[in-house]
């Protein structure tokens, strides 16, 4: 069987998912790439065309570059306490000890939930009438008294980090725990009978190994972390203040609580191409880590 039809015969298998795709997802984009170039409300007429006032408007004004910044704080911190701590979990769960399967399946529990009842979850931690955060500090004396840790801008972003590294450092933990049983054992004992430390032994040992899986686990996370929505949504909406709005929020609201289609739509694509950016950066990086392992 020539190579011609074997190349044909596949294009026509998936012919039935690109029309799909096409449908789903490509005419939509080019509806709104047409969109974003007018003054369109969300219930109305169609709008005028006003070129790339949009996108200017978007881009400099002050509610865009506060948001990012705090968008781009949230991802960072999040994302790299997610790693350290998934790390950590996943060495100590590779060591021998009783209850160590239980303890794996209760792991996986926070990630598993669906971010909503999580989201919910949190909420009544942080409550600042009957919250448990609360009443375990006060009882521990290191508060005085009951705070609104959400309700202050100035703990709000932090305690939504906390939830969301609390929803999603087991991923990070499941990745590395399998890149883990991928160290070969001979290597392990033999760096024991030279006597290499602990941080040796992870450095020079483990660390290779768990070097590619990690790189994917950080580029899931960052493209999440950096397109987040539903949990800061369902605990905070943004508030107080706009303390705690990321970019996806505000795309939500411009079009949908403003009603201005037009400006939405344009934020929207700036977005997805910052993602779209993000995300072939990191997958160059990738490839630049697969090739020089290799």
């Amino acid at each position: 069987m020539s190579g011609t039809w074997l190349t044909t015969r596949a294009w026509l298998l998936m012919l039935p998912l690109l029309v799909v795709m096409i449908s789903v997802i490509g005419w939509p984009l080019v509806d709104t790439v047409g969109l974003s170039f007018t003054d369109a409300k969300l219930v109305g007429t169609a709008g005028d065309f006003v070129g790339i006032d949009n996108y200017a408007k978007m881009l400099f004004g002050s509610n865009f570059q506060r948001t990012l910044v705090t968008t781009a704080w949230f991802a960072i911190v999040s994302v790299a306490a997610e790693m350290v701590i998934g790390v950590l979990a996943a060495l100590l769960l590779n060591q021998q000890f009783r209850g160590r399967t239980a303890l794996r399946a209760l792991m996986i529990l926070p990630w598993a939930l669906p971010t909503v009842v999580n989201a919910t979850l949190w909420r009544l931690i942080y409550n600042p009438e009957y919250g448990a955060l609360n009443a375990a500090l006060t009882q521990l004396g290191l508060l005085d008294a009951y705070r609104s840790w959400l309700g202050e801008p100035g703990t709000a972003l932090a305690a939504l980090i906390v939830a969301d590294c609390w929803k999603n450092f087991p991923l990070v933990a499941l990745i590395a725990l399998a890149a883990l049983q991928a160290v070969p054992r001979d290597i392990t004992a033999a760096s024991l009978v030279d006597g290499a430390g602990a941080l040796a032994r992870f450095r020079f040992v483990i660390l290779p190994y768990l070097a590619g899986p990690l790189m994917v686990a950080l580029v899931l996370r960052t493209i999440e972390a950096f397109k987040v929505f539903d949990i800061i949504w369902v605990m905070t909406r943004g508030g107080p203040a706009n303390s705690t709005r990321t970019l996806s929020i505000l795309v939500y609201q411009e079009a949908f609580s403003f009603q201005r289609a037009g400006s939405g739509a344009s934020l929207a694509l700036i977005v997805t191409l910052l993602v779209t950016l993000l995300a072939a950066g990191y997958a160059a990086l990738v490839r630049k880590t697969a090739g020089s392992a290799a």
